[in-house]
């Protein structure tokens, strides 16, 4: 235990201060023992004064409660195709239930956590995704308002934020939680934006875990989906993390969700774990 401390020591002092934002979604979400350890990981980061971002998504959730409610899913290149009725659903879910749910969570774990969305204070504006279909209101990040999100870093807590936000004419939009976590740590000048996924990170082969790329230049993305190394739901997860090292984000980083603790495995350890995504500003 006491070797595990001395290691961590240095990247705790590294940290502290800095924004971290993580993307929480996949099998993390799910799986009851999962969730315990990536909330208690958010915990003890903000413990230690690191200031800790968590934004989710939560698309199995809502499509059991489309399903309950006889509503059919539907998905075009991974996005679902929100109309009206979806994006109502898409709020209560994401806004109403996980949000809260992950915020009471935390502080009984002793954590000082407070729930959001990117409906409040104008969080997160966003314009309709150009795509093939209509896809209705799914939408692409135009801007953040980080007002309240260092507002509350300031004041000591964790802020939670779900993934929804607004329009122009203040409409529910739906947005993808890698595209709107990669944008806030841009828009926060994040020290790390880190996204959990249900793989090991980015790997030249999927069916072999050990074809694991543990860094990549982002110069060399373009050319990385050229050749098929990214493929389908794994380009703009790429992407996203890319862009975040453009602009300005000293480290972003897909790990797997799956392994429990896998935010401090790959914070606070010499060996880290997933694909480190590197490169300059533009």
């Amino acid at each position: 235990m006491a070797e595990i401390l001395v290691q961590a020591l240095p990247y705790i002092q590294k940290y502290a201060g800095k924004i971290v934002v993580v993307k929480y979604g996949g099998s993390a979400m799910l799986n009851p023992e999962l969730k315990h350890a990536v909330m208690n990981d958010v915990v003890l980061l903000s413990q230690v004064g690191v200031r800790v971002v968590l934004v989710h998504g939560g698309g199995p959730e809502i499509t059991a409660l489309l399903d309950r409610l006889g509503m059919e899913p539907t998905f075009v290149d991974g996005l679902r195709v929100t109309d009206e009725a979806t994006s109502e659903v898409v709020q209560m879910v994401l806004a109403g239930k996980i949000n809260k749910d992950l915020a009471a969570m935390a502080n009984e774990m002793g954590g000082r956590a407070i729930g959001l969305c990117g409906m409040d204070a104008g969080m997160i504006k966003a314009q309709k995704v150009k795509a093939a279909v209509d896809l209705g209101f799914v939408g692409d990040v135009s801007h953040v308002n980080t007002a309240p999100i260092t507002l509350a870093l300031e004041h000591g807590y964790i802020p939670i934020i779900a993934t929804v936000g607004t329009d122009d004419s203040s409409h529910v939009m739906n947005i993808n939680a890698d595209t709107a976590s990669a944008a806030i740590a841009a828009a926060l000048g994040a020290e790390n934006v880190i996204m959990m996924t249900d793989i090991r990170g980015l790997m030249r082969d999927m069916s072999d875990p050990s074809s694991l790329i543990s860094s990549v230049d982002v110069s060399d993305v373009p050319r990385l989906i050229e050749e098929g190394v990214v493929t389908g739901g794994m380009i703009p997860k790429v992407i996203c993390l890319a862009d975040a090292v453009k602009r300005g984000v000293t480290r972003a980083v897909m790990i797997d969700g799956r392994i429990p603790h896998a935010i401090l495995i790959e914070m606070f350890s010499d060996q880290g774990i997933g694909t480190l995504f590197k490169g300059g500003m533009t």
